[in-house]
């Protein structure tokens, strides 16, 4: 595209300067400039992309064990909700069918024809 297009030759490079270095931009750079400022400074640029890494994939870990903890507790509640529905029924008297009385009661007497 850039062959077909000759305005598009003079943005080859771009005419802003980058805000930020990747990890690897930062260890060019201090390899091409060789001055121990500059050596100095990509070492920090390095070794702060490493913790900042580092810190992602302590985030990640903490953001899976939460959501491992959510499932877990979840199944809790209903296990919970299970016993205290249970307890509820013990809880109420029970319905009891009208009996007859314990004891002796007469027979009632055939009315004959």
């Amino acid at each position: 595209m850039v062959a077909n297009c000759d305005y598009l030759s003079s943005l080859k490079y771009s005419k802003t300067n980058p805000y930020a270095f990747t990890e690897h931009g930062a260890i060019t750079v201090a390899s091409v400039l060789n001055t121990n400022r500059a050596v100095e400074v990509s070492l920090l640029v390095v070794r702060t992309f490493v913790k900042l890494r580092q810190m992602m994939s302590t985030q990640k870990e903490l953001r899976h064990r939460l959501t491992e903890l959510e499932h877990r507790l979840d199944g809790h509640d209903e296990t919970l909700q299970t016993l205290v529905s249970a307890i509820r029924q013990l809880m109420e008297p029970p319905l009891l069918k009208k009996k007859r009385p314990i004891g002796f009661a007469p027979w009632p007497e055939k009315s004959s024809k």
